[in-house]
């Protein structure tokens, strides 16, 4: 995949901009800076950065994405979960408030780009479907706990550290005695009507005549509203003097851009977490951006959207900030507000790049626990701790899964839990595909339908064995297809046919057919017969290029009740046989 296309197809969609949808990206790009603003800030602190960071983490990646992506609607920037992983990952090779840290940033985010870049140039988007999202779904609940123990500090107003649960809990008991009742106050102030303005806010302005759509948006604009309160009363009560944290003097406008000073032995220590962070959000970012385009029947280029946030990433490290993705909250005020195009994202950098121009002297007083706050509700949406219930009730193997990964990200850290969450999912593929599902099937009476005979009446032969596998055949299931086999046989003396339904099979590979082959030699040597019935045509076309049938020691039959019924016909004791069970769901 050619980047250069990229770059011409994003100077056509500026040429062919129509004028009707810059009212509306302009209108859904104000709101859109108006909520970042916060975030923005807040999420470099969740980072270990300086705060003005998070602005410029808002700037050249939402232009880069907003170039090179295919979604519409998604909103690039910081977000929480790969805030608190940036933390732990840069908290291992440099002190945080250090020039290394900060640079130390800008490579992971530059290592991050290059990573999602070299996936979307090679295509291979479809690598994150073999992500469980059960998983990532406990990963991120589990982060989303770990993220707001995170900011008690600030809202406390104490100084407390930790990587995971144990080490936050520990460092906060021991600083409670020097807990600051104004930091306490503001927090607890802002986290009540942030609560409040989500269920309230809206209903308040339709009573003052706000139009519904309008009074909506203006409430997701919640936060802006907190800072600026909180900022008046640090000021009013002098929070500085009472020794309440503050976000300080911020450096008004933005870096250019640099090539961020790093060593080999500084890329060996983030490659790991760089990927780790990049999968997450890609996992995540993809989510939204497929749920927004669906509403509006557009399409979502999934190598595409690696590029585009693989540029925003690169963009990122270029311009002295960290790792960004597609923001959930965000993206939804950016498609509710009306976002056409592309456009908005640029529209909302420049915003953003003003602000960081010309606003950033009235942050000073802004007290960290503000900030804080607006992390805590905003992460607390992500802690879904029903996903254990639901698949406890569905499906043992992923609650487990679940589970663990939860239970590792709470108690050693995101690093750690991001890695059980990856090999937790790949275990699970990797074990569902060992062990597919194979029933014995029988005739429905009256049809020529052919059910498993666990649940349902149907008629059997002892003579025929019907296998039905219910899943393609490769290296890594064969054995298991041939184990049941021969432990049906074993379990039936009277057998002198098989028949292998195969109609769900869709591949098979070189070991797959091996065992046919042997499966095929060995029923021969017993003086039975293996035949094939419903196999799909690039199937056939496989197995039609090897000798495999011409080795069949059956026949290959259309459908499977073809097979049966001639199979049946031409045994010289045929026999009538059924097996009753509750009906049941079919399989």
């Amino acid at each position: 995949m050619n980047l250069h296309p990229r770059i011409l197809a994003g100077m056509q969609r500026l040429r062919d901009y129509r004028r009707q949808s810059l009212s509306r990206d302009l209108l859904a790009a104000a709101i859109v800076t108006v909520l970042l603003i916060p975030q923005a800030l807040a999420y470099a602190l969740l980072a270990g950065l300086p705060a003005q960071v998070g602005l410029y983490a808002s700037v050249v990646p939402v232009i880069a994405y907003a170039i090179f992506g295919s979604s519409r609607t998604l909103a690039v920037g910081p977000v929480a979960v790969s805030s608190l992983m940036t933390a732990s990952a840069l908290g291992a090779v440099a002190a945080q408030g250090s020039g290394d840290y900060l640079a130390a940033a800008m490579v992971l985010a530059l290592l991050s780009g290059l990573f999602l870049l070299l996936l979307g140039v090679l295509r291979l988007g479809f690598l994150a479907n073999f992500l469980s999202h059960p998983v990532i779904a406990g990963f991120i609940t589990a982060s989303g706990l770990l993220i707001a123990l995170s900011q008690l500090k600030y809202l406390l107003g104490v100084n407390a550290g930790g990587r995971d649960l144990p080490q936050m809990l520990s460092a906060l008991a021991a600083a409670i005695p020097g807990v600051n009742g104004y930091a306490l106050a503001t927090g607890a102030a802002v986290i009540a009507f942030l609560f409040w303005s989500r269920k309230h806010a809206a209903v308040l302005l339709r009573r003052l005549s706000v139009p519904a759509t309008l009074a909506g948006l203006l409430a997701k604009a919640a936060p802006v509203v907190a800072v600026v309160a909180s900022i008046a009363a640090a000021k009013y009560f002098d929070f500085e003097g009472r020794q309440v944290p503050l976000v300080g003097a911020i450096p008004a406008g933005l870096p250019g851009l640099q090539w961020p000073h790093f060593s080999w032995a500084l890329v060996q220590a983030l490659a790991v977490p760089a990927v780790m962070i990049s999968v997450i959000g890609y996992v995540s970012s993809i989510s939204v951006s497929k749920t927004l385009a669906a509403k509006r029947r557009q399409k979502i280029d999934v190598n595409r959207e690696l590029i585009g946030l693989g540029a925003a990433n690169i963009g990122a490290g270029l311009s002295g900030a960290f790792p960004v993705t597609g923001g959930f909250a965000r993206s939804v005020v950016n498609f509710d507000a009306g976002a056409q195009t592309q456009m908005a994202g640029v529209f909302t950098a420049a915003g953003i790049a003003l602000a960081s121009i010309y606003l950033t002297p009235l942050l000073y007083f802004l007290p960290k626990a503000t900030l804080a706050a607006t992390i805590v509700v905003a992460v607390l949406t992500l802690v879904d701790f029903s996903i254990l219930q639901k698949t406890w009730r569905f499906s043992r193997s992923d609650f487990v899964a679940v589970a663990v990964t939860i239970a590792v990200t709470l108690l050693f850290g995101v690093e750690a839990g991001v890695t059980c969450g990856v090999g937790a999912s790949i275990a699970l593929f990797l074990y569902r595909t060992s062990r597919p599902h194979i029933a014995e099937v029988g005739l429905v009476e009256g049809t020529e339908h052919f059910r498993n005979i666990k649940r349902h009446k149907v008629i059997t032969d002892p003579q025929i064995l019907t296998i039905r596998v219910d899943e393609s055949l490769m290296f890594s299931n064969a054995g298991y297809l041939e184990d049941r086999i021969y432990a049906d046989l074993a379990a039936n003396r009277q057998v002198k046919h098989v028949i292998l339904m195969c109609s769900a099979i869709n591949e098979i590979d070189w070991s797959a057919l091996e065992v046919l082959e042997a499966i095929n030699e060995r029923l021969a040597e017993q003086g039975m017969q293996l035949h094939l019935s419903e196999v799909k045509g690039p199937v056939m076309d496989r197995l039609q290029s090897t000798g495999f049938l011409s080795q069949l020691s059956g026949r290959v039959y259309l459908t499977q009740y073809q097979a049966f019924s001639q199979v049946r016909q031409e045994l010289p004791d045929p026999a009538n046989g059924a097996v009753a069970t509750c009906d049941q769901t079919p399989a």
